[in-house]
């Protein structure tokens, strides 16, 4: 027969799944609660940045010197939302805000759910030499080993998640041969992403006087997980003993945070100008939507920048045709239609956002060179 449960015992066991239960209910409630409401209607016509401050919870980043990593990003971040949010146009949302351990797969799920315009994940760096200087980082191959050595500590994290192995497919921090696969799908935000990361870098090296250690492309597993452009910041090295001192001072916090807001105010201000528009506000006169074919002017949407050429047929954009290409530097850029007509670059940008390019913007040329869209519209009409 066997030994028979108590009724004492059985009793014990429903109140405890019952308190089970009901603790799971609440943690699900809050968690799709907090993912719902980023995705609500206040993020209608608003300028959507994603902070994340790196590390967190039993997670303390590097301790060069015996300051916390998890701690100067918090500051930092915190004080750049701070900032940001006294744009009116701007929604800031977190991927935390206190000293919590958050996967890298939900930092880019909290950035995908909110359709964010950026993506800013905030850093400091380590070495085993007196190394020092700050860098921003963009996705991408590693150009060399520093790079690899970068990219490899901060996505070293994953191994503290639970099921790693499920949620990143096989992907491991230590090979570089998973650093190419963490490339596919964020390459149609590269150049966005390479544009903040340079304002970005001018403030820290120019207005700061920061030694610069250039805008870089690295394995960052963070960024792969959105959709977005997207960067990450090194503010400096912890293991520096006067750097570290600086970036864990209110002052250095303060001078860092700022070179971040400013830069993402300007990225904005400069999408803005670039957007599709009912007016353009050219010359200081306001150019009304009238048949506007513009002389030996060609405009263009550009709707993806790679450093790998592919070739300009329909299968590779989402079904577009009439697809150019132009090398830039190492980048391939994508450009879709071409016409002088500039309300018919318009439809033909609508349908490129349609399609899934959300990022897309219009671009102008004059005896095939680029010129921006304002200059191109105070030429003369046909």
């Amino acid at each position: 027969m066997g030994n028979k449960p108590s009724y004492l015992a059985v009793k014990i066991f429903m109140q405890t799944s019952k308190i089970l239960l009901f603790v799971s209910f609440i943690l699900v409630l809050t968690f799709s609660s907090f993912i719902s409401n980023i995705g609500d209607d206040d993020l209608a016509n608003k300028f959507v940045v994603v902070l994340d401050a790196g590390h967190g919870g039993k997670d303390p980043g590097n301790l060069g010197n015996g300051f916390k990593e998890k701690d100067i990003a918090l500051k930092v971040v915190l004080e750049v939302g701070k900032e940001l949010e006294r744009n009116p146009d701007i929604k800031v949302i977190y991927t935390r805000k206190t000293d919590k351990f958050i996967d890298l797969f939900v930092r880019g799920k909290i950035a995908n759910k909110a359709k964010a315009n950026l993506f800013v994940s905030v850093h400091c760096d380590s070495h085993h030499s007196q190394a020092y200087g700050a860098g921003t980082f963009v996705l991408g191959l590693h150009r060399n080993k520093t790079n690899f050595e970068v990219a490899k500590k901060e996505n070293a994290v994953i191994f503290l998640e639970d099921d790693y192995k499920k949620n990143y497919e096989g992907f491991d921090p230590n090979s570089p041969e998973s650093a190419i696969s963490v490339l596919l799908g964020q390459e149609e935000y590269l150049d966005q992403s390479i544009y903040l990361a340079s304002l970005i870098q001018d403030n820290f090296a120019n207005k700061l006087k920061r030694k610069d250690r250039k805008v870089k492309q690295a394995g960052f597993i963070v960024l792969h997980q959105t959709v977005m452009p997207s960067v990450l910041v090194e503010l400096g090295f912890l293991t520096n003993k006067k750097e570290g001192l600086y970036l864990n001072s209110k002052k250095g916090q303060a001078d860092m945070s700022k070179s971040i807001y400013s830069a993402i105010l300007k990225y904005k201000k400069s999408i803005d100008s670039n957007s599709v528009n009912e007016t353009v506000v050219a010359n200081n006169e306001i150019i009304k939507d009238e048949a506007k074919v513009y002389n030996d002017i060609e405009f263009k949407v550009q709707i993806a920048a790679s450093s790998r050429k592919l070739a300009p047929k329909p299968y590779n954009f989402k079904g577009l045709s009439n697809i150019s290409v132009l090398k830039e530097g190492s980048l391939y850029k994508y450009f879709y239609g071409n016409t002088s007509d500039y309300n018919e670059i318009k439809d033909l940008s609508a349908t490129a956002k349609k399609k899934g390019y959300t990022t897309s913007f219009i671009v102008a040329f004059k005896a095939d060179k680029k010129i921006s869209v304002a200059e191109a519209l105070k030429t003369s009409q046909n």
